[in-house]
């Protein structure tokens, strides 16, 4: 990928789910990555310098190398222009969707956006587990809403008995499909779930950081972050593309987001193609194999419940093991209609 392209994740939730407390942990908590912000209503964002933008239009610097805007619908590629310009030097940027729009027409305006500095980052919904039921009655598009959700974020999992928090998650997991449902108290989302963070260059593996003397989290004990699986796969042997999009396009649920790069050989000795995958979205970036890297696949799957084992066995078995097994000329179709392509090319005309 020749420019490094900006996730952009939708946040949305009732009132009182506790995505604004979800989204404070975030700011607090994601040190050394910059973050951009996209709300309508500042609300209780823990900011002092909130409280003098309560325009929209608004934009105002958060000190800790993260920016917030206050916008409307209608702005929102607008301002995603100007959050994406290089000068910003922006890592990730969040849409709070409350009083903006229907999250599936968020959703589809980031989808929709020809902004190429920009990929999507997924829609990711919190619920309260205390008041679901209730929730559920008063707004009844709840289940619509968790059904087009990427991940789930099931919040103030502290406020309730263990049997109604495992019925409340067996609920947003029959109503929410495919996604990724995750419990969290005090909204303890772990950053990496979501996006990858940047560390900052004070920041030694077993140290504190002096952004951690500074914000201090003295939280940690008494509201860990919310469980998560990382698994990492990395192999010399290439691996056969159809059998990977057979892979990808069934993948658990549970699994939230995959990136890394892929090595599909003979298939296209060329070029090596870099993943991004989050809940149903995916997308494909070749790009010529630096010279003198050793050509190999490398992925990341970040997920909640995964069976790891059992996805490095369905990740091995995409392998082209054998002579027999190199791939015919239609292998790579599949992959294809992955990646984006530029209005100005021609569609081949047996393309699929």
């Amino acid at each position: 990928m020749s420019t490094q392209q900006i996730p952009v994740v939708v946040l949305s939730g009732f009132l009182g789910s506790g995505k604004t407390t979800l989204l404070n942990h975030l700011l607090r908590s994601a040190r050394g990555t910059r973050i951009g912000v996209m709300v309508n209503d500042f609300g209780d964002i823990g900011i002092d310098a909130m409280t003098v933008a309560g325009q929209v239009g608004s934009t105002v610097s958060l000190g800790n190398g993260c920016l917030c805007c206050a916008v409307d619908a209608s702005e929102l590629d607008e301002y995603l222009e100007v959050l994406t310009r290089p000068s910003a030097r922006l890592d990730v940027i969040v849409i709070e969707a409350s009083g903006l729009a229907e999250p599936q027409e968020l959703v589809r305006m980031v989808l929709a956006s020809e902004n190429e500095r920009i990929v999507y980052g997924g829609l990711v919904q919190v619920v309260d587990a205390a008041e679901f039921s209730a929730t559920r009655e008063r707004h009844p598009e709840t289940d619509r809403h968790l059904a087009l959700a990427d991940l789930v974020v099931v919040n103030k999992a502290d406020r309730v008995g263990e049997r109604e928090l495992d019925a409340v998650h067996a609920t947003v997991t029959g109503v929410a499909g495919r996604a990724a449902v995750i419990r969290a108290a005090h909204g303890r989302v772990h950053p990496e779930v979501l996006f990858d963070r940047v560390a900052p260059d004070d920041e030694i593996e077993g140290q504190m950081s002096i952004e951690d003397l500074l914000y201090g989290d003295e939280d940690t004990a008494a509201h860990p972050h919310a469980h998560y699986e990382t698994l990492s796969v990395s192999t010399a042997t290439a691996l056969h593309p159809r059998r990977l999009m057979e892979f990808l396009d069934s993948r658990p649920q549970g699994l939230y987001r995959l990136k890394g790069f892929v090595d599909f050989g003979a298939a296209d000795p060329v070029n090596r193609y870099g993943v991004h995958a989050v809940g149903r979205f995916l997308r494909f970036y070749p790009e010529p194999w630096p010279e003198g890297e050793e050509r190999r696949t490398q992925l990341v799957l970040i997920g909640s419940g995964i069976d790891a084992e059992a996805l490095r066995k369905e990740l091995a078995a995409c392998e082209a093991t054998g002579p027999r097994e190199a791939p015919d000329e239609h292998a790579m179709w599949g992959v294809l209609r992955y990646v984006r392509r530029d209005e100005s090319e021609e569609e081949p005309a047996d393309a699929p």
